[in-house]
């Protein structure tokens, strides 16, 4: 089936075009963070499609060449959507995980995301169902996995100097001690400790 003969079936010039082309190419090209949006839209789309494919096959009653393409354009409209969502819950789990890890004081959640039994973790809003008890029980077994609650030594690990806050790690503002990450993490939990630290270590 080519261009002329959808044209000669009633559709207009850019429909044939996408119909030649393929429906299935439907993924939004915008940033993720708009992910809902963006889904929305691409349902939106699709539905718009299924129904343009819907009425030329009405139109193409009588030649199974054309309705066969038209079913497989239609099963890669649902496959494209059906891959796409799948993409969006695996990226909102993985930066959820994340979040709770480092928020549960996890040195480093690249390193303990193995240990983790992910099977019986789930998605919920903002919340990994399933992870605390999994947490608690790595606390007791691979302890060296989070960071101290405690200080530990005769020195404080802020290297001697009293740290206010009782902020018990190395000021992430301190030349040696250095830490972007732990800075922005005090700047988003406790703005008022991140000036205190910051201005001891005369920035």
């Amino acid at each position: 089936m080519n261009k002329e003969a959808l044209i000669a079936l009633g559709l207009t010039e850019e429909q044939a075009d996408k119909v030649i082309s393929g429906f299935g190419q439907m993924v939004p090209k915008s940033r993720l963070d708009d992910k809902i949006q963006e889904v929305n839209d691409l349902k939106t789309q699709i539905t718009d499609r299924d129904t343009q494919l819907v009425d030329l096959k009405t139109k193409a009653a009588g030649n199974e060449d054309l309705q066969s393409q038209i079913q497989t354009l239609q099963e890669q409209n649902k496959t494209t959507v059906d891959e796409y969502e799948e993409k969006l819950q695996k990226k909102d789990f993985n930066f959820a995980l994340t979040e709770a890890l480092r928020n549960a004081k996890v040195k480093n959640p690249l390193t303990i995301k193995p240990l983790l039994n992910h099977e019986v973790l789930k998605l919920d809003g903002e919340k990994i169902l399933g992870l605390d008890d999994q947490l608690k029980a790595l606390k007791e077994s691979e302890s060296y996995l989070f960071e101290s609650d405690k200080l530990k030594g005769k020195t404080p690990p802020g290297g001697g100097q009293h740290l206010p806050g009782g902020y018990d790690k190395p000021n992430p503002f301190a030349k040696d001690s250095f830490n972007l990450t732990e800075q922005g993490i005090l700047l988003r939990d406790n703005p008022d400790l991140y000036n205190q630290l910051k201005a001891q270590a005369g920035q």
